[in-house]
């Protein structure tokens, strides 16, 4: 068993609802222990039998087989989030204005270089390894920048958390 944080792509928006006790419930299912949850936007927080990737393709497939969507699944270990927390390259003005997508591998040179070519304006970008760190200077509700323009670029599905989650997922897995 090894301890991982698993987040979610796009649950609790539009038509993909998912109660929490349903994700928990589903995790245990699937042999995870010491499961919870923080917040209802799919932030799973547990023990996970085997590799984790083989745990992520599962808990995808459990949730399109009950619901009926497809959502991409992601996971690190505790360490994994605190690196990409102090690698965050951007001053952090605002931290629910800066963000760390996950992403479900390291997109190819090629794709950060087209992902480059799209305007930003003061919003601010940048991969390190398998994650997309973002600075937006008036908030995601207001970005001045594309973000999905530039995630479909880069080829790989993620997941974005601001700093203030990612710090909380942190703390809740010590």
């Amino acid at each position: 068993m090894s301890q991982r944080i698993i987040l979610l792509r796009a649950v609790n928006v539009g038509p993909a609802q998912l109660p929490m006790a349903e994700l928990r419930s589903i995790a245990g299912d699937l042999g995870a222990t010491d499961v919870s949850t923080y917040i209802a936007s799919g932030n799973l927080l547990a023990d996970v039998p085997g590799p984790a990737a083989d745990f992520d393709r599962a808990l995808e497939q459990a949730l399109e087989q009950r619901f009926g969507w497809f959502r991409d699944v992601m996971s690190r270990t505790p360490a994994e989030l605190r690196t990409a927390l102090d690698a965050h390259p951007f001053d952090v003005i605002e931290p629910k204005y800066s963000y760390v997508s996950f992403l479900a591998g390291q997109p190819s040179p090629a794709a950060i270089v087209k992902a480059g070519t799209y305007e930003t304006g003061d919003d601010c970008w940048a991969v390190i390894g398998t994650e997309m760190h973002i600075r937006y200077a008036n908030g995601a509700g207001r970005p001045m920048m594309k973000s999905e323009s530039i995630s479909r670029a880069l080829h790989v599905p993620g997941t974005a958390r601001n700093l203030r989650t990612v710090a909380k997922l942190i703390e809740l897995s010590d």
